[in-house]
């Protein structure tokens, strides 16, 4: 498993160049160099909340995803009403978006994010956080920049799962039911009694379904692999 911070946060350094860094096309790209300078050619992506507009961003262009997880991350249409319908909007929908954070601030989206079971070094990491990326993102997303993540999911052919948590306080979990899917595996999972972060709060839950998932995949990818030859074979 490669779990890795994203430009501006953790661990990574802030960008360079927030203008080109800090949007969805961007982080994407960095997600693709990391896969190109380890080499990866066949990956298995989890994407949650941010992480998952990114790995839909990176699923666009990089054949190196196999197939794709997505939790608490609604692939929407460009602009600001594809925005509308993946998301609820109310006021704490603001803190996505906001630049500098005050301590308050970040108790609050941390307790959005992770209800009363965070960890205590999560405060950290959301106050490390570089603002700058946040009001960015938002403003991409809203105005319309990179891939149509509705499109995207809707054509994919690699295995794609859906796994939210019942009482996401971000999403419209009925908008996932209006989809189109190219490839959906199984149905649309919901973890009842989990918000946000349905992994970190009911993994008991969400583990099974992710390994089974990337069993799924890795299934296909060996069919794959088995017919290649023969396909050659018979050109």
């Amino acid at each position: 498993m490669i779990a890795f911070d994203l430009p501006g946060h953790g661990e990574s350094s802030d960008a360079d160049d927030p203008a080109t860094a800090y949007t969805i096309a961007g982080l994407a790209q960095s997600a693709a160099q990391l896969l190109d300078s380890l080499g990866i050619d066949r990956a298995v992506v989890f994407g949650w909340s941010l992480g998952g507009h990114v790995a839909i961003e990176l699923a666009s262009f990089h054949q190196a995803v196999a197939g794709l997880m997505l939790t608490g991350a609604p692939p929407v249409s460009k602009g600001p009403f594809g925005m509308l319908r993946g998301f609820h909007a109310h006021w704490d929908m603001l803190l996505a978006s906001k630049k500098a954070y005050s301590e308050r601030d970040a108790e609050r989206f941390e307790a959005l994010c992770f209800g009363d079971t965070a960890d205590p070094s999560f405060r950290q990491a959301i106050l490390r956080t570089d603002g700058r990326l946040r009001a960015a993102v938002t403003r991409g997303m809203i105005t319309g920049k990179g891939a149509d993540q509705k499109q995207v999911v809707e054509q994919a052919a690699f295995p794609l799962a859906i796994v939210n948590g019942e009482n996401d306080p971000f999403v419209r979990l009925t908008y996932f039911e209006t989809l189109a899917y190219g490839s959906l595996w199984e149905h649309c999972h919901v973890i009842p009694n989990t918000g946000h972060a349905p992994f970190w709060e009911h993994p008991d839950l969400f583990n099974p379904l992710l390994a089974r998932f990337a069993e799924t995949v890795a299934e296909q990818s060996r069919d794959e692999a088995t017919l290649a030859p023969r396909r050659t074979r018979a050109g």
